[in-house]
């Protein structure tokens, strides 16, 4: 009822999450310059993606989570990327701050939902910028019982999948430190990744 009286669909809901499939990503890390570190760190988890079942079988074990932490404007978004289409696999990508934009609540909604998806299309990434923005920290607030749902739910979700499930979560953030310590202990979001303006060589790559 009230989707009909807004004059909304429920299935404009989960509008805000993107699927990209693999011919279409048309990214590779030769498209991201000046981030040769940022890359080396990543070639583990695009041979991981490529033959999961491989590195199951040697007992390998990678991340649930990669956080790509820089300032705005490094490349984060095109670097998680040219992951996917290093990988050959599907690309699911949402902005943290879009996930509580329509209803309160919703939110806790949304990340079910984009979780379900994302298994479905193992191997896979699910990339979320602005992560800070759905995974900030939790706050102690009577008035706004429902602040605190969005996170514990991307907790949920990561906690109720394995590393050899096949699906992988990048954050972007240039906030780090506004993210919610639980995120950050073991388990979740296992790597940080620096992902700095480019010093003078990556500049002249650029150029």
């Amino acid at each position: 009822i009230i989707f009909k009286s807004f004059g909304i669909p429920q299935t404009s809901l989960f509008s805000s999450v993107e699927e990209v499939d693999p011919e279409v990503i048309g990214v590779t890390f030769k498209d991201v310059r000046g981030a040769d570190e940022a890359k080396n760190e990543l070639r583990g988890i695009v041979s991981y993606l490529r033959d999961p079942e491989r590195y199951t079988q040697l007992g390998a074990r990678l991340p649930k989570g990669v956080l790509l932490v820089g300032p705005p404007g490094t490349g984060k978004t095109l670097l998680a990327k040219a992951i996917a289409g290093e990988a050959q696999v599907p690309f699911f990508q949402a902005s943290g701050s879009e996930f509580d934009e329509l209803f309160v609540g919703q939110g806790a909604r949304r990340v079910r939902d984009l979780f379900a998806r994302a298994k479905e299309k193992a191997p896979c990434i699910i990339f979320i910028d602005e992560i800070d923005s759905v995974g900030s920290k939790r706050v102690a607030d009577a008035m706004h019982p429902h602040a605190n749902q969005t996170v514990n739910q991307l907790l949920s979700e990561m906690d109720g999948f394995n590393t050899n499930d096949g699906v992988i979560v990048i954050g972007a953030t240039n906030r780090v430190k506004d993210l919610d310590a639980a995120l950050l202990r073991p388990g979740r979001f296992d790597i940080q990744v620096q992902v700095p303006y480019p010093d003078l060589e990556g500049r002249k790559e650029i150029i």
